[in-house]
């Protein structure tokens, strides 16, 4: 990040990280108008009471929401595009979402399935988080060892599907003996969304990515040594051992804590990493982790904004959005780049 283009590129993408937070807070059933927000963001009151209760109470969490999940889903993407070596690998293709959904199925779930007592009454901020990304950490855990055993792209995926189909058919023992409540409960949470965090929430969440983002900075250089392979890395003096703890701890801890909150939202974690590549130019992560994060955090606002249907009071699943427009976007990045050059 030495050169000024990469500065402009940057200072560029903040202005439509900008942008698009506004226009989240602006569109909706109810139009707010862009002075109002920016009045009412500074601390003035609004003009009306139910601008300042949407506004405050249910638009700004959301669109936060949108920038957590978004840095959370593209920084876990990265970490394992660098370590298993593989352009295809994500949180939701390798079955980390899936996991952190176990997580959360047997929160919501478990009591009425095997008459436990882990869920009682609402969800508290933590709990959520630590069955979400225990979740996510016990299926890239036994990601990890396969990769070990696998080293063919293809085969790792394949394998990654197949946790994800085992994952998914143990939600669904889960969901037959749980009851009504509870099973619309997760179903709900399943279909993805940003809505609904609180305040307290947010403040769980945004400390969870930090947490997971911790070991990223500090291993950030060893992440460069990885993309020359396991034997180069050793050669520089890097721990591998430490390196796929820390990798493990840091995707599990984002991913599952998006995941907790918003759903699992498909092709974030896959597509974005790519995009940050091909805007910056480099395989560099001292650019490519921030470039991710705020490339992850532009397209989950931009995917929110068309999931609220301006004008409508009804809101689209998020997941069905990033499917829509995340597919197209890693066929089209498959077709037109050579991924041998840089895994």
């Amino acid at each position: 990040m030495k050169n000024n283009p990469t500065y402009l590129l940057f200072f560029l993408g903040l202005l439509l990280c900008l942008l698009l937070f506004a226009l989240n807070l602006s569109i909706g059933s109810v139009h707010i108008p862009f002075m109002e927000i920016v009045g009412g963001l500074a601390g003035k009151e609004l003009s009306r009471m139910s601008w300042e209760t949407i506004l405050m109470e249910y638009r700004l969490p959301k669109a936060l929401t949108a920038i957590f999940a978004g840095i959370g889903l593209s920084v876990s993407g990265l970490q394992m595009q660098t370590f298993f070596r593989n352009p295809l690998a994500g949180p939701y293709v390798l079955g980390i979402s899936s996991g952190a959904g176990l997580g959360v199925a047997i929160l919501l779930m478990a009591s009425s399935a095997f008459g436990w007592t882990i869920y009682q009454g609402g969800l508290g901020v933590w709990s959520i988080i630590f069955a979400a990304s225990s979740g996510a950490i016990l299926v890239l855990l036994l990601m990890s060892l396969t990769a070990w055993k696998v080293k063919d792209s293809m085969t790792l995926l394949i394998v990654g599907l197949m946790f994800g189909s085992a994952v998914s058919a143990l939600i669904s023992v889960l969901a037959y003996f749980s009851e009504a409540e509870q099973l619309k409960l997760f179903t709900i949470w399943s279909m993805g969304s940003l809505g609904g965090t609180s305040y307290s929430q947010l403040t769980g969440f945004f400390i969870a990515l930090l947490i997971g983002i911790i070991p990223v900075l500090y291993k950030i250089k060893s992440y460069n040594a990885m993309l020359m392979g396991e034997v180069y890395a050793e050669s520089m003096g890097i721990n591998i051992s430490r390196l796929r703890w820390a990798m493990i701890i840091s995707t599990g801890i984002l991913a599952g804590s998006a995941t907790a909150f918003c759903g699992p939202i498909a092709f974030i974690g896959i597509a974005v990493p790519h995009m940050a590549r091909l805007v910056f130019k480099t395989a560099d992560h001292r650019v490519l982790l921030p470039g991710s994060a705020l490339a992850g955090a532009i397209i989950l606002l931009f995917c929110d904004a068309i999931s609220q249907l301006p004008g409508s009071a009804q809101t689209l699943p998020i997941n069905a959005v990033t499917s829509l427009i995340g597919a197209p976007m890693v066929i089209w990045l498959i077709l037109r780049r050579n991924f041998s050059k840089e895994f």
